[in-house]
């Protein structure tokens, strides 16, 4: 069974706001525990509460302290490496979204040509009417599909 979804907004009663505050940094503190023990990584957290005096820190104060060191003595490249900001996760995003969309319209393309072509819905001169990119498209499709029709042929005949 699945849990109901929570409006991600500032809870106003001060009692349930503080105990949703513990139940959730406890969360978070085992789950940084159980990613560092998991996958061998270090991995810390530190959370200053709004009412707390010190923060909580999480495996220990001594392992955070040294996983903030030596994340500080990396140069600012090496920090920065895998950091995303918005900006260029969308741009990303979009790249990625673009390839698909051009690898899907040049498959889609190559279908409605192979069902032209085998239907014969088009009229006679059809190919003399095709541009060259369509040619080469037409072509290379046509060549997929005899080097497919080829390997199902051997696999018939070895039996």
């Amino acid at each position: 069974m699945t849990r109901k979804q929570i409006d991600l907004a500032y809870i106003k009663n001060d009692v349930a706001r503080k105990t949703t505050f513990k139940k959730r940094k406890s969360g978070l503190m085992k789950k940084v525990s159980e990613l560092s023990i998991l996958c061998g990584t270090d991995a810390c957290a530190v959370i200053y509460g709004q009412h707390q005096a010190n923060p909580d820190v999480s495996p220990c104060p001594d392992g955070a302290l040294r996983t903030i060191t030596r994340f500080k003595q990396m140069s600012k490249m090496e920090r920065s490496r895998n950091i995303l900001n918005q900006e260029s996760f969308l741009r990303q995003t979009i790249f990625k979204a673009d390839e698909k969309l051009k690898k899907q319209m040049s498959d889609n393309q190559e279908k409605e040509m192979m069902i032209q072509a085998i239907y014969g819905s088009l009229p006679a001169d059809w190919l003399q009417k095709l541009s060259h990119v369509d040619l080469n498209d037409l072509w290379l499709s046509v060549e997929k599909n005899i080097e497919a029709i080829a390997e199902m042929m051997t696999s018939l005949e070895k039996p």
